[in-house]
């Protein structure tokens, strides 16, 4: 296959020795299968802004600390110097989260690094040694959507544990390796201590992937894990190793009007984003 010109840098560099294949193309990036220090890996090239089509940016950034002023007031003024470091920003998202997220045992791909908006990391593989189909690509027994279910409840919470919600999370977005689901595309990753829509974010995701799971296994759709695991973050008693029962028990109280707000608002947003993307959608 012709290199891609983003990859030619690294092979220059000797960061890659072949490209192999490319393996998808989605609205974010590309991906390709390249070899790397002996290892097969991929190598996922960014898109630049300009021909992504994720839209509320905003919403995911929101919290996010950007150490040196200059870049920050730069990006909040949208020069073209202030766009380049947004888009280093939003790459570099994805890169700190799985670093921290792989550290805290969570199952993502290892990170090996980012190199002039490539990343370079782990080629997630099935059982049989092939690469891992996505969940959306797969059905599964009750038992094993019980099981895994089980796995990303407790991925979710080991995330929030280290202050991360996912925040585009779904079937579209974890492989099925060879132990077990595994989380992809983290660049969107929202600060849950400093991202306003945190909570509604965890719900969404907790929700997506249980829709998921529940068409195998339907009882699933009846649990609370979104409810039960902001709870204990919001006591302060989240542990990355607590066993979750997607139980929970309502608690009687003053209404917080502000709270109810907020979610009507990331509700109106999350239905303008959807015809959004519907509009963008070839006919």
């Amino acid at each position: 296959m012709r290199t891609p010109v983003r990859l030619h840098p690294l092979l220059e560099e000797g960061l890659i020795d072949e490209v192999h294949y490319a393996l998808m193309s989605g609205k974010e990036a590309s991906v390709y299968v390249v070899q790397s220090a002996g290892r097969i890996c991929c190598a996922k090239v960014y898109k630049d802004a300009r021909q992504r089509s994720f839209k509320k940016a905003a919403q995911y950034q929101e919290g996010r600390k950007v150490r040196n002023s200059r870049r920050a007031r730069a990006m909040e003024k949208g020069s073209g110097f202030g766009r380049e470091q947004a888009e280093e920003s939003w790459q570099s998202a994805e890169v700190d989260a799985l670093f921290k997220l792989a550290a805290a045992g969570v199952r993502v791909p290892t990170p090996y690094g980012c190199y002039d908006g490539v990343l370079l990391m782990e080629l997630v593989v099935d059982a049989e040694g092939d690469v891992a189909p996505r969940l959306n690509d797969i059905s599964l027994t009750a038992e094993q959507a019980r099981q895994d279910h089980h796995q990303m409840m407790q991925a979710i919470l080991q995330m929030l544990a280290v202050g991360l919600v996912h925040g585009d999370l779904s079937e579209f977005n974890v492989l099925q390796g060879s132990e077990g689901p595994v989380i992809i595309d983290l660049p969107q990753a929202a600060d849950a201590a400093a991202n306003n829509n945190a909570r509604w974010m965890l719900k969404r995701d907790v929700d997506n992937i249980t829709a998921y799971y529940a068409r195998f296994a339907p009882e699933l759709a009846a649990t609370r894990y979104a409810d039960e695991i902001w709870a204990l973050f919001e006591a302060g008693n989240l542990d990355p190793r607590q066993a979750l029962t997607g139980c929970y028990n309502e608690q009687q109280g003053a209404v917080d009007l502000e709270a109810i707000l907020s979610e009507i608002q990331a509700a109106s947003d999350e239905a303008a984003l959807r015809r959004a993307r519907q509009q963008a959608e070839p006919e």
